[in-house]
């Protein structure tokens, strides 16, 4: 099968596109033809090697986080799905490889694919869609009523959280620069901030839950937004402790992760707020929790630009220069 795969850790390089075995398929497993793949920023992050030291991968190693298809090829012990099904999923961390004709994933992380959307549009939902849950509804507990600041409104991640919290019944402020604030109040955000034009500190304050997404300094200013008793998750870094804990990391990496949070929680406590790290797992059953919302009207897709197979590096290209409304997506079939 075809596929575009990394050789080599580096900012500047391009993937390769490979003639590859096709994937094995194990007891538990669905062999998925690909139809669809979004194109994350998480990617360019495992490209670059910024990812290494939590995601060791043995390089080569197909590359894709996000996937659409139809199930052509079932384990012996699958028994929620059947050759023919549409479905849609985040492959666990350790079984990428969405940039591919074909891929195996455990059936425990595929879901069906929502029917009212294409298969490119079901592409892009996935791992935005499994962040801001994640986020918003596990880690914050996010409540109607509530105030939530969520950063990068028109992006990938902010675009489907903006939604989902509106879902929720909070209420929602934002940022984004001129040209994306009328896209970000169709979305349903209450607060729209110019980045460009406003501090966000003389505009916001006392809130509920703040999801970041940005650099160092914007989630130090971001600390002390929240009231007291208030949640920032950052799915940005620094990570914690718990993210390593989470992933049965090595004591030592633990460590690493302990001090390159520890001035970020030391301000956090003097405010008194909370500070946690968030990387996303898969999740069939909040999947498909995300497309009964979808299926009802709640939520839907925000793509840029789909992007044909043969192009993936352009697609991944176009993610890292920070210029997506919303999310890519590489048509493969």
């Amino acid at each position: 099968m075809k596929a575009f795969i990394l050789e080599a850790y580096s900012k500047t390089g391009a993937l390769r596109k490979a003639e590859v075995a096709e994937p094995v398929v194990w007891d538990d497993d669905v062999l998925v033809q690909i139809h669809a793949a979004a194109v994350n920023v998480l990617d360019a992050k495992i490209k670059s090697g910024e990812f290494k030291l939590v995601l060791p991968y043995r390089l080569p190693q197909i590359m894709g986080n996000d996937v659409a298809g139809v199930v052509v090829k079932v384990g012996s012990r699958v028994r929620r799905f059947k050759v023919g099904d549409e479905v849609y999923a985040r492959p666990d961390k350790d079984r990428i490889g969405t940039f591919a004709e074909y891929i195996a994933i455990n059936e425990c992380d595929v879901a069906l694919k929502p029917v009212t959307l294409s298969m490119e549009e079901a592409a892009s939902i996935p791992l935005v869609g499994l962040t801001a849950w994640q986020a918003l509804v596990e880690k914050a507990g996010l409540k109607k009523g509530q105030k939530v600041f969520i950063q990068a409104g028109s992006g990938g991640v902010g675009s489907f959280a903006i939604r989902l919290a509106k879902h929720l019944g909070a209420s929602v402020a934002t940022t984004a620069s001129g040209a994306n604030i009328e896209m970000v109040r169709r979305l349903g955000a209450d607060i729209v901030i110019d980045y460009k034009k406003e501090n966000v500190e003389d505009v916001l304050r006392d809130y509920d839950v703040v999801l970041n997404s940005q650099d160092a300094a914007t989630l130090e200013q971001s600390l002390r937004l929240l009231k007291p008793g208030g949640k920032l998750i950052s799915i940005s870094g620094p990570p914690d402790a718990d993210f390593a804990t989470e992933l049965g990391l090595p004591w030592f990496v633990k460590l690493v992760m302990t001090l390159l949070s520890a001035g970020t929680r030391r301000k956090a406590r003097k405010l008194g707020v909370s500070y946690s790290f968030l990387f996303m797992r898969a999740d069939s059953k909040q999947l498909a929790e995300i497309a009964s919302l979808i299926d009802g009207g709640k939520i839907g897709a925000v793509i840029d630009r789909i992007f044909p197979f043969e192009e993936t590096n352009a697609a991944l290209d176009y993610v890292e220069a920070g210029r997506a409304k919303g999310k890519v997506v590489i048509k493969v079939r």
